[in-house]
């Protein structure tokens, strides 16, 4: 929007920033959006009809003998044919592929025939979930580095990611015996290609897949979890692009017109101004992260997932990001969890799980380098990635040590109103979780000051990403992780 006086900018942000974003953001998604609820009514008039048929036939075969009427009820019609409903959310996967990779979505359909091909050929094995994660990762590598450029293999990053994410799910869910047998492959393809997962995701398991085509019925909740994801996304999306990249100079001005009359901002001297800006960035990028994930939820829903089912009640409660865990957060556990809950699920369910008879500190960097495999080769998101790891695991054991020492409710997590620690409610225990949240709002703010607006001109080239994410740390004297290093000094200490 350019440099402004104060007042100018509040005059211009409206037709300058809101409108144009918003309306934007529509224009991308619009069609997307058409094609989960086509979707989504078309699953429920096969069950409808379903319903129907069940209904008037009722009485005709509760009879004791045979009729022309029951030899008719046999016959009804029951819905939709699973294939159909399949076939349905495969054409529109495929749909919203084109519309935003075109054909570059040829590579996503590869990685999908090959986890097919892989879990056909084992389909006796017991050890599928292993061997076709390598083999995923295998192929995501070798996309990143040989298969086609750089630049449009980041833009299907996401789609491929849920697609893996899908693929080694179910293979873990077989050796497991949460899925009965190996799908068929329309089946399979249906489950890849689910229409409001495929593009923004999130993970869903293949049992939730077929629990949304079974085409529940439209219900207010339902509409009401639509449009408030929807709503949401596009006041998150507003404020990744209008507000955070202008919080200090124009919402908050902290220096005054200092920052304000700088127009290279990212040559700011002095640590104050640097943390300032490093939280602009952090808090555009956290916030673009939100307006994905409620997407991902009005998609999801829109298409007929992300609901959990108590006996005949129906909750919409699919959620992918809880925002105010992340902005105000307890601990920086708290943060990774609530960052993307289907993911965390995922990871968790079928790496952590697997990785933990080597150990709590194997698991936990297994579960992290899992995660930044399947994020794709990009140095700066392997780096905050890999950091988190140990930034996770030592606040983790060392709030776990100070909640042994001093007997009280100071855990990376909230204890449970029944546990037994004997100080709960005192002052100094709130002091002490306090510090926590505040260090760990550090450790955001340092760890998302390598995600901004000059990051997306560098995908090409991985020399110019490492410079850039060494150099912002470097900016801020590397304090996340001497910080991290000193807590572990302090944990050893006390041991």
């Amino acid at each position: 929007m350019g440099v402004f006086s104060r007042q100018k900018f509040f005059q211009e942000l409206t037709h300058g920033c809101l409108l144009p974003t918003a309306q934007q953001g529509l224009e991308q998604v619009w069609q997307l959006l058409v094609i989960c609820l086509l979707c989504r009514l078309l699953w429920m008039l096969g069950r409808s009809s379903a319903d129907h048929a069940s209904i008037t036939c009722l009485p005709a075969c509760v009879i004791d003998k045979p009729s022309p009427v029951l030899f008719l009820c046999n016959l009804a019609p029951s819905g939709l044919p699973p294939f159909v409903k399949h076939m349905s959310t495969v054409a529109g996967g495929f749909y919203a592929l084109y519309l935003f990779f075109e054909l570059h979505m040829i590579w996503v359909v590869l990685l999908s025939l090959l986890c097919y091909l892989f879990l056909f050929l084992c389909r006796h094995s017991n050890i599928r979930g292993t061997f076709l994660s390598i083999t995923v990762l295998i192929y995501l590598l070798l996309g990143e580095l040989h298969m086609m450029d750089t630049t449009n293999w980041h833009k299907m990053r996401g789609s491929q990611m849920v697609v893996a994410m899908k693929a080694i799910s179910l293979a873990f869910d077989l050796d497991r015996g949460v899925v009965a047998s190996v799908p068929s492959p329309i089946e399979f393809m249906g489950y890849i290609y689910f229409v409001g997962t495929v593009i923004f995701g999130p993970w869903i398991s293949f049992n939730s897949y077929k629990e949304a085509l079974e085409g529940r019925k439209l219900s207010l909740a339902w509409l009401f979890k639509v449009s408030f994801s929807w709503v949401k996304s596009q006041i998150c999306l507003v404020i990744s692009n209008c507000v955070a990249p202008y919080l200090f100079p124009y919402f908050i001005p902290v220096y005054g017109d200092k920052l304000l009359r700088s127009k290279k901002r990212r040559k700011i001297r002095g640590t104050p101004a640097k943390w300032l800006l490093a939280y602009e960035n952090t808090m555009s990028f956290h916030f673009s992260n939100y307006f994905v994930g409620y997407l991902s939820e009005t998609s999801t829903a829109l298409a007929g997932a992300g609901f959990t089912e108590e006996k005949e009640n129906l909750k919409w409660d699919m959620s992918v990001s809880k925002p105010l865990s992340i902005e105000f957060p307890r601990s920086m556990v708290d943060v990774v969890t609530s960052w993307n809950l289907p993911m965390s699920r995922f990871l968790h369910t079928y790496v952590f799980t697997s990785a933990l008879r080597f150990g709590t500190f194997t698991a936990v960097m297994v579960t992290y380098t899992a995660s930044a495999l399947l994020h794709g080769l990009s140095f700066h998101l392997g780096a905050v990635l890999i950091s988190l790891a140990f930034i996770t695991y030592v606040e983790h054991v060392f709030r776990k040590r100070l909640a042994v020492v001093f007997n009280a409710c100071i855990l990376s997590r909230k204890c449970p109103p029944n546990c037994r620690h004997q100080n709960k409610k005192k002052l100094w225990v709130y002091l002490i979780n306090v510090a926590f949240s505040a260090l760990a709002v550090l450790h955001l703010t340092y760890l998302g000051s390598v995600f901004n607006s000059s990051v997306d001109y560098m995908e090409e080239d991985e020399d110019d990403i490492t410079h850039h994410t060494i150099q912002k740390w470097s900016e801020l004297s590397w304090t996340s992780h001497w910080v991290t290093f000193g807590c572990w000094v302090l944990y050893r200490l006390i041991l």
